[in-house]
């Protein structure tokens, strides 16, 4: 039986609206702060978030399996996947800065079939199921139409291990800083991908992501008219490491740069 899309977006909606505004809520008091790596944070609201998120989800689908950031691993359906970042931009929210999200996506047969991000400080719920478009705050959003990577705003991240590994995206980032008009590091890659989709941003790289990262925002980039791919132009999966997402009229340029 083809699964229900509609009721899937209502419940990934009403899951991440639940988690965003508890992460407002508590937002103006200072987490206790733990550690998973040198400068990989997490808190106590990453992990209610993401228990207040998979009792929704398992109340409206106990079939599925569910995947998120915080050592959730729920082996259930292999077809039919949730994949989760209760709080994207975690280190932001740690010190008080009001730029991060709540990532869900759901997806079938390893494919993204719907995804919302919700950035609960601005209130800005981007969202779509495959083939219908993608929106924010039920508004259709499209990519933009710039052409020119000299007058493009780019957007990118850093992994955690950068300073211990060589691949770190310090090259790339040297490299687009003399090519485009402006890069942006927000922290939070599911934003990112968000505002290349809502044309804010024209292009967005990164490597050493995980699949939660961006697993929902990557339908809002197809669905707005925009390409996304890995450094070498294949299609993008979100169990893929690098990414590549623009307005696809800079993508070929963007691509050569990368692999220059």
């Amino acid at each position: 039986m083809k699964p229900d899309y509609q009721k899937i977006l209502n419940t990934a909606i009403r899951a991440a609206s639940t988690a965003g505004k508890y992460l407002k809520e508590t937002f103006a008091q200072k987490p206790k702060i733990e550690y998973k790596g040198k400068i990989d944070l997490v808190t106590e609201r990453d992990r209610m978030s993401q228990e207040m998120i998979y009792k929704i989800i398992k109340e409206e689908f106990p079939n599925h399996s569910v995947m998120g950031e915080e050592n959730l691993n729920i082996e259930k359906d292999e077809e039919l996947l949730w994949l989760i970042d209760p709080l994207d931009g975690t280190t932001n929210y740690a010190h008080s800065l009001p730029v991060f999200s709540v990532s869900i996506a759901f997806l079938e047969k390893g494919q993204t079939k719907v995804g919302v991000v919700y950035q609960p400080m601005l209130e800005e719920m981007f969202q779509a199921v495959e083939g219908t478009g993608a929106f924010l705050n039920n508004k259709k959003i499209k990519v933009s139409e710039e052409t020119d990577l000299r007058k493009s705003l780019l957007a990118t991240g850093f992994p955690y291990d950068l300073r211990e590994s060589p691949v770190n995206n310090l090259d790339n980032f040297s490299k687009f800083a003399h090519e485009a008009r402006a890069i942006r590091r927000c922290g939070s890659a599911a934003i990112d991908l968000s505002y290349a989709a809502a044309g804010r941003f024209d292009g967005f790289w990164e490597l050493k992501l995980s699949p939660w990262d961006t697993a929902a925002a990557l339908l809002f980039v197809k669905e707005a008219g925009g390409k996304i791919t890995d450094f070498s132009g294949n299609p993008f999966n979100p169990f893929m490491k690098e990414c590549l997402a623009s307005n696809a009229h800079i993508h070929d340029r963007m691509l050569a740069i990368l692999n220059r």
